[in-house]
Order: structure tokens, then sequence, then C-alpha cells
């Protein structure tokens, strides 16, 4: 930090980038003054570790450094070389992402590689031999080998810091400590994993070589980090930005205003990529073809490179897509955002705003007037990280089925945020998306989405992980702003007095009785009487609205069943665990929802299933029963604390599935989605059995968001 000579920096001699700098010019004594108060803030907020925390750091990776080299020398004795060899065994410990970069914060976990010789493998050597020798260290907890990814990664914490431990093995014997990872070489006879291993440091070396003022940089890239967590935007996996793709649009950003500081950075940030003409291509320099068999981003070549919402491109080669996680409808949000940063940057160049307006909290849950909650719940902690990381992953693509299903007019916001009840028993997590009519698109008022034959498509392929145990379930449901559990809402946020007495209320009682589901507060009740009094009016008008979604697959649950009256019986089984024993709602009332009228099986289909059906029920960690060797079915519920809440239910029932695999593909506004569903049939874990008696009909409801943009 600091910027005391800023006024005095001369243009530099070299050209960055692939094009010109759009300005040499330096900063004004203002602009000096607004990166101070900037870095002051920066100090403030905590975004800079203790050195305590940097030393401990530190220990932490020689430590690692020295069990590395152990365990190679280890099985190079085993395999029997010679002394010699046994004696010159190594491995190296790189590091990468924003501690190689220097940006890292306090907590922050350390990205890691080891590279290792070509007789070191990552399958068993790796993920087998070393995850048992740092299981065995007292230093080591939470960990979690994740061999299956598309960069296979051990995850761990040593001594507290956090870990992402990354293997390659490279086409050498002998690794030396002062190995070149830039050099072409390493990537000779090396598998596709390998590279993309051996990407991550490549990649921040080359960073660091591009960019004109290395300490400018760090600073920016920074504050935009930050700035990009306080708005929602920050998280690779739910199809935003992570790390390295803030990393790589900031040095470009410097190398167009060479001279600029900070401030002047951060500001030029939002003016570009608020201009910024998606889907050209963010890149720090030109694409290179080595030649060594290895495919880079190429659009011209390559059709699926043409997707791309939003390429920014790798330096090193491979050049690759660093962003191609990003939809249309994360796009959407974070050009809303950069506008957003662009106009409260022109106040504060003004003198009108401070820098605290700039990293404001985004108000996500008064943004939206719809929502899909996912819930997330495991049996225990354990079971609940590795679920919770595989159900996270597959959030990104529930966000494309709904793009693809509503031909891009419902919007997504997935939030990049997981929060937890307090009230649950069981290991639980849940996440939030935000729903929307596309702007500008015109529809006739009341005008349905229907997304349940979507969500459904997501529970197969959720269905589809390979390590499931009893208890792993999923609840995706649709609530409206009103309806947001209080366990979410920051300490910002205002509720009104009502919201407040009913989470009060609800706290106090988190388990559903006759009494409650019958009667609900002053408020709530007399609202609910009106929707009841309204029902079948609006039943009734139901078929003149039109529905602009697609035709529906056939691959709903058998429980769906329409009723005489229109509705569907929906199987409810809400309940809390009490002493080990489940607690069953009894209720047979009628209501409408969201377009929805549904009428409640009684007792006993909900709690007693047939035993003629030889289907073996137990519990969960939550209360509920499920199928131990079923797979997770769609069922539409109402939780009884609000039966405006619709809720559809991934519980494992040992319901038999009707579904047939397809493969489809899209193209929608020049955007190509495709869309593979495999087979339920497929599963070994195809439940047997059907709960309901009753014929399955074809039904005409549909779980639907009612467009009210």
């Amino acid at each position: 930090m600091g910027v005391s000579n800023c006024a005095t920096t001369l243009p530099p001699s070299k050209q960055y980038g692939v094009t010109k700098p759009l300005s040499l010019a330096g900063p004004t004594e203002a602009d000096i003054q607004r990166t101070k108060e900037l870095e002051k803030f920066l100090v403030g907020a905590g975004l800079y570790e203790s050195a305590e925390e940097a030393a401990k750091r530190e220990r932490v990776l020689c430590q690692l450094k020295q069990i590395v080299k152990d365990w190679v020398k280890e099985l190079t004795r085993l395999r029997g070389y010679s002394d010699q060899m046994i004696e010159d065994a190594n491995a190296v410990i790189l590091t990468f992402g924003s501690y190689r970069l220097g940006v890292h914060g306090p907590g922050a976990d350390i990205d890691t590689l080891c590279v290792g010789p070509s007789y070191v493998n990552r399958e068993d050597d790796f993920f087998f031999v070393l995850h048992n020798i740092l299981a065995k260290r007292e230093e080591v907890t939470e960990l979690q080998p994740v061999p299956d990814a598309h960069v296979p990664v051990m995850k761990f914490k040593f001594d507290g810091i956090s870990i992402d431990l990354l293997y390659a093995s490279i086409s050498l014997l002998v690794v030396p400590d002062d190995l070149d990872i830039s050099s072409e070489t390493m990537l000779c006879n090396v598998d596709e994993p390998t590279v993309r291993s051996l990407n991550g440091c490549r990649v921040a070396d080359k960073i660091i070589k591009l960019v004109p003022n290395i300490e400018f940089f760090r600073t920016t890239l920074r504050c935009l980090k930050f700035w990009a967590k306080q708005r929602g935007v920050y998280s690779n996996v739910t199809g935003f930005l992570g790390g390295v793709n803030w990393a790589l649009l900031v040095a470009r950003v410097c190398q167009l205003y060479p001279n600029a500081v900070p401030s002047m950075l951060v500001s030029r940030f939002f003016r570009v990529y608020t201009q910024w003409r998606w889907p050209n291509p963010v890149m720090l320099c030109q694409i290179e073809d080595k030649e060594l068999g290895f495919s880079v981003w190429d659009p011209r070549k390559n059709p699926w490179d043409r997707t791309h919402q939003m390429p920014i491109i790798t330096p090193a080669y491979p050049c690759m897509n660093s962003s191609y996680n990003v939809s249309a409808s994360t796009l959407r949000v974070m050009t809303e955002q950069f506008q957003f940063g662009n106009n409260i940057c022109q106040e504060i160049e003004l003198n009108k705003a401070q820098w605290t307006v700039l990293f404001e909290q985004y108000p996500f849950f008064e943004s939206y007037k719809n929502y899909l909650q996912v819930d997330i719940v495991a049996a225990d902690a354990d079971d609940l990280l590795v679920w919770r990381g595989w159900v996270e992953s597959r959030l990104r693509q529930l966000t494309l089925m709904i793009e693809r299903d509503t031909y891009g007019k419902l919007q997504c916001h997935p939030y990049p945020h997981e929060y937890v009840d307090p009230f649950k028993q069981c290991a639980h997590r849940a996440f939030f998306m935000g729903l929307q009519r596309r702007q500008g698109e015109l529809g006739q008022e009341g005008q349905q989405f229907d997304i349940r034959g979507t969500v459904d498509e997501f529970r197969h392929q959720i269905n589809m992980y390979m390590y499931w145990k009893p208890g792993m379930e999923m609840f995706v449901s649709h609530v409206r702003r009103k309806q947001i559990p209080s366990y979410v809402l920051p300490d910002g946020y205002k509720r009104s007095q009502t919201a407040r007495i009913m989470c009060v209320q609800q706290a106090e009682k988190p388990s559903c009785n006759d009494s409650v589901c019958r009667s609900r507060s002053g408020e709530r009740g007399l609202k609910r009487k009106k929707e009841l009094e309204g029902a079948e009016e609006k039943q009734q008008s139901q078929d003149k609205r039109q529905s602009i979604s697609p035709p529906r697959r056939d691959s709903l649950s058998p429980e769906l069943i329409v009723s005489q009256k229109g509705g569907m019986f929906l199987q409810q089984c809400s309940s809390t665990v009490s002493g080990g024993k489940r607690k069953s709602n009894e209720t047979s009332n009628n209501f409408t929802s969201a377009k929805m009228q549904v009428a409640i099986l009684d007792k006993d289909a909900c709690s007693e299933p047939s035993k003629s059906q030889g289907a073996q029920f137990a519990q969960s960690a939550d209360g509920c029963v499920y199928h131990p060797s079923g797979v997770t079915n769609l069922v539409e519920v109402s939780t009884c604390e609000d039966p405006a809440h619709e809720l559809l239910r991934l519980s494992h029932d040992g319901h038999l599935v009707g579904s047939t695999g397809c493969s489809s593909l899209y193209s929608s506004q020049g955007d190509l989605y495709r869309a593979e569903s495999k087979s339920l049939s497929n599963n070994p874990r195809a439940p047997r059995g059907i709960l309901t008696s009753e014929p399955a009909q074809k039904s005409s409801m549909r779980y639907s968001v009612t467009s009210t943009a």
C-alpha cells in the first residue's frame, strides 16, 4: 500500500495486453487522496491478515512440504529403486490463487499444488496413500478427497488453516526444488486433469508478469473481490465469477490504465465492464497454440466455445475460458451490479458518496417477489459436508434448465450464500434463487411458468450421486418474499411487526400440531380466508390463462394425482423429531395457493405405508419417512406453518417413477444449451413399490410461479 509517489509515475515503456492502453494519465491529488481513503476502508473492513496468521500459514506450508517429500521417498523405497534414487526423490508444493497473488484475507484457504515424479500417480498414491498419511495426523481435520471433480482435489484443514491440495505427476523421475512451472515442457506426456491442475500455478505466474504495477493490482483486486462478495456475485460454482475470473478482469483494466492508482482502477473497472459487449472475450495476451495436443479456446473451430456467455480467457497455454459456468441469468445479474458500481463510483468522484456506499450488502431478499428455496438435510455433519457439495455443484444446472424450459423468459438469480435453520434438529443447509420475468417481456395478467418438470429433471440429476446414504434428502420449494424464513435475514433488514410475531411463534413451536394447522395468527388468518373465498373463482378462470411453458415430460411421480375438482392429492409429511418418534399431522383442508388447489392425504396415507406393498421404511434425521433403497421423488406438499408455501418435496419414499431418458439440444436468443437427463431405470437405487393405490392420471395442474412483475 502507499501512493506517495504516484503523481510522478512515468508512462511504461512496454505495451501490456493485446491492445494499446486507453489512457496513460496518472493520478491527481484527489485520486491519491481517494486511494488513501479506500485503503483505510479495506483495513477497517478486516481484509488484511495479521502478522501472526501470516507466520502460521508459512509454518503450515513448511510442514506440508516435508510431508509430501517423505511420502514420495517412502513410495520410491517401496518400489525398489536404488538408494541414490531414494535420496534424490522429491516433491514440491506450489501455491496459486489468492495466496499466490497476494490478495488473501483472514481465514482464507490456501490453494496448493503438489508436483511429483512420473511414477507417483494420483489415483492410488495421492488419494489413497497420502490421504491415509494425512488422516493419521492430529493437525489434519475435515479431510475430504474429491477425486471425481473437474480438477481433482483433496480438501482439509491443517492446524486450522484450510488447504485445497491438487496433484500433478510430471514426466520427470526427479522433481527439482527450483522447478519452472511456466515452461511448456511440464505439459509433455501428461493427461487432461494434470494440465488443469498445473494451470492454476501457470496462470497466477502469468498474471503477475502481465500487470504494470503489482501492488496497485493487488489493492484493486482485494477491493473488488470484497465488493463482489457483498453484492452476491462471487461464486464460480453457482454461475458467477470466482477468484481467478476477478483477477483476470482486474488485470485487464490495469493494462488499459497502466498509470492509474487503485481508486482510479476501481472506477475504470466498472466503467469498462458496464460498456463491454459480451461475448467478446477478455484476454491478457494473444491466444497461442503450442501444438502439444491440448485444445485451446477458439470459437472459430470449437462450436461449444461459441455458446459461452462471458468469455474470460486464461493467459497460459492451453488458453481456456475460465468463466464457462456463467449463464444468461447470472450475466444479467453481474451486468446490473457493474452498473450499480459505476453509478456509485461516479458519485464518489464528485464527492457525493463515500466508499462505504459501494460496499453495501445486496438486499437479495428484498429484490424479488418469488424465490426457490433448496433445503438440504443429512443424517450428520459429515454426510452433510459431501451431500451439500454435490447439490451445490448442480445448482447451476437448475438455472440453465429453467432458462431453457421457459425460453429465457423466467430469469433466475442464484444467491451464493448458504443458511442454517437454528430450529432444525438435523444437519441442514438452505440455498435460495430469486425468480422474475425477463424485463420487457409482455404477457397476459396471470400467466404462469410451469417449472415442475424442470425441477423433476433436476431431481433426477441429483439422484445420480454415487455416494448417497440414507438420510440425504433435498427439498425444493417456491416461496414468496413475505414467506422468507427469518433466519436468512441479516440484522439490517426490517420486517413488519406481524412477521416478527409470527417468527417468534414459529420459534416457540417448531412442530406443527392440529391446532396450529387449523388456526393462524389474526393477520395471516384473515388473508388466507380471503384467498380461500376466491379459490373457486380463480380455479374457474384458470383455463383462460395461457402458459408459455414447453410440453410436459411424462416423468413426474405417480403421487401427483388429479382430483375431481381439478386439484391434486398430495402427500404431506410435516414432522419433528421427538424422542425418535414421528409426529404426523391430520388435515384435509383444501386451499388455493399460487393458482393451485390441493387436497392433503389423510394421516394413514402419509405416515403408515401399506405393508402389502413390501416396502421397508426408515426414519431420517429430521423425522421424515424414507425408503432406504429408494431415490428421491417429487411430491408437492404444503407446510403447516403456511398453507401458501408450495413445497416440492424430494423424499426417499420408494415410489416408482416412470421416466424415459432424453437428450435435447435447444437454441434460444443465439445461446445453445444442452440438457441431458438419464433414465431413472439406470439408477442402481431405483425404488420399488407404490404407496398410493389410486391410478395415476395425467395432471392438468402446474407447479407455477405466477408472474407479478
